[in-house]
């Protein structure tokens, strides 16, 4: 049976996915909103959606459908991450289920707030943790569950996806918008990496900057090195060769664990498990919420201890001097 859909905030990089996502699972878009007009995308998937640029005016649109009988069974929620909170619960209160992206919140206290909202409005929050549906994820923690449990594996973790200044002038470059590092680029790797390997026994940052964060987590099953950044200058030398403007590695001991495809799929598959009734909830994105809250919140010890070794690489100073 369709379900009929409305987006908040379409503008973006990440709305594209959940458009497609939606019309994959052949369901119906009724309304978007954006602060920004610059919403040509729509016309490629759903180009009889009504358009907001103003809240107001995207509500009385939905309030007024509901109320003519019509029946409005989820909205996705892609606007900046500091919004992600307030937009969830008004679509809650609008009354319909929501698919929210990365991260569902930024503090882990608004979790229970969410979690109040859903006891009293009687929907539920879903959130876009697609790595979990990852093949190559899958088949990893597959291989963990079966080896030895006592075992504690040797990882290293390392993302750096290259921003430009227009980064630092946008709401992704204020720690009190987007959660800063850990939390815009690294909210996946950190609820994958505990998915995997059980839950955090003690984090420690050795590096924590604007363009960068380094640190080590000790978790039940493993000891990870992390190195997340934004800086293009931090890409190995053989991705500058390749003219690549981004690089992912997990190493597991020795062994390279290799899941650089099979990404353009994940929200689509992440929307047919949740109308399935299969989605991740407030309980399965909590430890990567309360994760990335502490390493943004610790003080940097510095490069002592075991530390990831590109944490080493020259610091530079912001790029707008703040």
């Amino acid at each position: 049976m369709t379900k009929n859909f409305a987006i908040l905030g379409v503008g973006g990089y990440v709305a594209p996915r959940h458009l497609k996502a939606i019309a994959d699972t052949q369901n119906t878009l009724l309304a978007a909103y954006d602060t920004s007009d610059s919403v040509g995308i729509l016309d490629s998937y759903f180009p009889s959606a009504s358009f907001f640029t103003e809240m107001e005016l995207f509500d009385r649109h939905c309030t007024k459908f509901k109320s003519g009988g019509g029946n409005l069974d989820f909205v996705s929620v892609c606007t900046p991450n500091y919004l992600h909170d307030a937009h969830t619960r008004y679509a809650l209160r609008l009354g319909a289920d929501v698919i929210c992206e990365k991260p569902l919140v930024l503090n882990p206290w608004n979790l229970d707030g969410l979690r109040y909202t859903e006891e009293q409005t009687g929907h539920k929050v879903n959130n876009i943790l697609q790595l979990r549906l990852h093949p190559s994820i899958i088949a990893l923690k597959e291989k963990i569950d079966k080896g030895p449990q006592d075992k504690i594996y040797d990882v290293d973790l390392t993302y750096i996806t290259s921003r430009g200044y227009w980064y630092y002038a946008s709401w992704k470059g204020d720690v009190r918008k987007s959660g800063g590092i850990a939390t815009n680029i690294g909210i996946h790797f950190l609820d994958m990496l505990v998915y995997i390997f059980g839950g955090v026994e003690r984090s420690v940052v050795h590096l924590s900057t604007h363009d960068r964060v380094a640190g080590l987590l000790l978790l039940k099953r493993a000891r990870v090195r992390y190195f997340l950044s934004i800086n293009a200058h931090t890409l190995p030398e053989e991705a500058v060769r390749e003219g690549l403007r981004t690089y992912r590695s997990i190493t597991i001991g020795d062994e390279a664990f290799e899941f650089s495809g099979g990404f353009t799929e994940l929200h689509t598959e992440s929307y047919r498990r949740i109308l399935e009734g299969r989605g991740f909830g407030l309980d399965d994105a909590r430890p990567c919420i309360e994760l990335a809250y502490d390493i943004r919140n610790a003080e940097p010890v510095g490069l002592v201890g075991d530390y990831h070794p590109m944490a080493a690489l020259p610091t530079e100073p912001h790029p707008f001097g703040w």
